[in-house]
């Protein structure tokens, strides 16, 4: 007898089973202790228009100050992580640099600027004219002071700077590493700015109480900032100086858009094109060479790293462009590891394939496979930029990796698979115990991060375990995944 079962009912009852798993997974947490930020995460993954584009511009925080108060390091402490470069010298931040920041479940937009100085000329008055701009398009300003040194006269010029903005302040006294510099913030009141909030950037003392001012000082919709335009993805052709990174880009635009030398380190500024391949716009940008000790370069080319890193930010996903012809070499697993850091979708092009000999080619998958293991996932093109050949296989790679990137797994789905996997291959037990996965839930896309609440520490080996399954289940090709782990108690009866 025919089957007479509906076509998709088979879908339909999957759906439906991996909702009743959610629902009950979710109900047994409530037996553990969760805090407002578990809540917020929680909530928040319930939210139906979660994967729609925000309805407004986030509202615009910006951080400003003369050079070296420590705003770059403040930056990195608010977003918990190394974006911004940060030296014990002044001047290293030139540039106006945006990053998607969250605080206490509020998004905004984080700016960090050069030094604000007065009666300079050359790139440092550029530098502070870039300072002002981000005040202009800033909802809430962060001045940042040092609360060593105490208020300057270049500080005074910012105050008034601000007061004419008419901007919300929150005034910043940076540097205070223990009780002894609380009365030296107090010193600040003399700015005629408000309370000023004592903090540490360097090691996060007393930077809670300030975001949460700062945050307060937001507007719920913002008159400066700019929702992300629904156009062109933007690529970032990165890699060690001389790989063809240039010629590359000229190929692609049908044009000499950039200066090709045989001298490496040609190009120093990141290049936008808009190129049209196969019908569809993409915003391509060439950097500078990343070398091997940045730390050691000087003048022009030290800049030029800093804004190949920041270029590769911007980007959505990141061509790593490799000398086929020659044995890949430290430098080449550097910038690799940038972008992935960066949490960029990733493209490995192999170029100069012309040039190989059958024996290099022989020899080239070996290699790959002992040097980038950690980056398997990540889809491979050899290619020519000097003729051309096999150019047009980069936009599959790039619509897959940048699609991947963009992927979110239902929370049904993914703690029905979790909840398999976990039955097949449970947590190794650690000191008597087992860790267990009570709950999963994809925090968030670009690049996808999972966030894992468990009985006890779940060991590293075991997470990347998870990682490569989920790579199998979903097809994970192209973008890096982040997995965190929310160790959870038992609520006390």
């Amino acid at each position: 007898m025919p089957d007479a079962t509906p076509e998709g009912v088979g879908a339909i009852d999957a759906d439906t089973d991996d909702a009743d798993r959610e629902r009950a997974l979710r109900a047994g947490l409530e037996d553990y202790e969760l805090g407002d930020e578990d809540l917020t995460l929680l909530d928040r993954e319930l939210d139906e228009d979660d994967d729609a584009a925000p309805e407004a511009p986030l509202p615009v925080l910006a951080v400003v100050g003369r050079p070296n108060v420590g705003k770059s390091t403040l930056v990195n402490r608010i977003l918990g992580r190394r974006e911004a470069v940060t030296e014990d010298k002044p001047g290293v931040t030139r540039d106006r640099v945006s990053y998607p920041a969250e605080w206490a479940g509020k998004n905004f937009t984080l700016v960090d600027t050069g030094g604000w100085e007065v009666d300079v000329a050359g790139i440092e008055a550029r530098v502070a004219e870039q300072a002002e701009v981000a005040i202009e398009l800033a909802d809430a300003v962060v001045f940042v002071v040092d609360a060593v040194v105490g208020p300057t006269a270049t500080d005074e010029r910012v105050v008034r700077l601000l007061r004419r903005s008419g901007k919300p302040v929150v005034l910043c006294a940076n540097k205070v590493d223990g009780a002894s510099g609380e009365a030296d913030a107090q010193t600040l009141w003399s700015l005629g700015l408000g309370e000023p909030y004592p903090v540490s950037a360097l090691h996060g003392r007393g930077t809670g109480d300030l975001l949460e001012a700062a945050v307060k000082a937001l507007p719920e919709k913002s008159a400066h900032g700019e929702l992300r335009p629904e156009g062109p993805r933007r690529v970032a052709l990165v890699g060690r100086p001389n790989v063809g990174k240039s010629s590359l880009l000229n190929k692609v635009a049908g044009s000499e858009r950039v200066v090709v030398d045989e001298i490496a380190g040609t190009t120093r500024d990141p290049v936008d094109e808009l190129v049209l391949l196969k019908g569809q716009p993409w915003w391509f940008v060439d950097t500078a060479g990343i070398r091997r000790r940045v730390h050691q370069t000087r003048g022009a080319d030290f800049y030029a790293s800093l804004r190949t890193q920041a270029a590769i930010e911007k980007a959505e996903v990141a061509v790593v462009l490799l000398d086929a012809s020659v044995p890949m070499t430290e430098q080449d697993t550097r910038v690799i590891s940038q972008v992935v850091d960066a949490g960029r979708a990733l493209v490995i092009a192999y170029n100069k394939w012309d040039l190989m000999d059958e024996d290099r080619r022989r020899y080239l998958e070996r290699e790959f496979d002992r040097e980038l293991v950690q980056v398997q996932w990540a889809p491979r093109v050899n290619v020519s930029a000097r003729t051309g050949w096999h150019t047009d296989r980069l936009v599959p790679a790039l619509e897959r990796s940048l699609g991947s990137w963009d992927k979110r797994i239902p929370t049904g789905r993914l703690n029905a698979f979790l909840g398999d996997l976990v039955a097949e291959h449970p947590h190794p037990l650690r000191g008597g115990k087992q860790s267990r996965i009570l709950f999963a839930t994809q925090a968030s896309t670009r690049p996808p991060r999972f966030v894992l609440f468990a009985t006890g520490f779940i060991e590293a080996g075991y997470r990347r375990f998870v990682e490569r399954r989920l790579r199998e289940e979903f097809g994970f090709e192209g973008t890096p995944i982040e997995i965190s782990v929310r160790v959870r108690e038992k609520r006390k009866r």
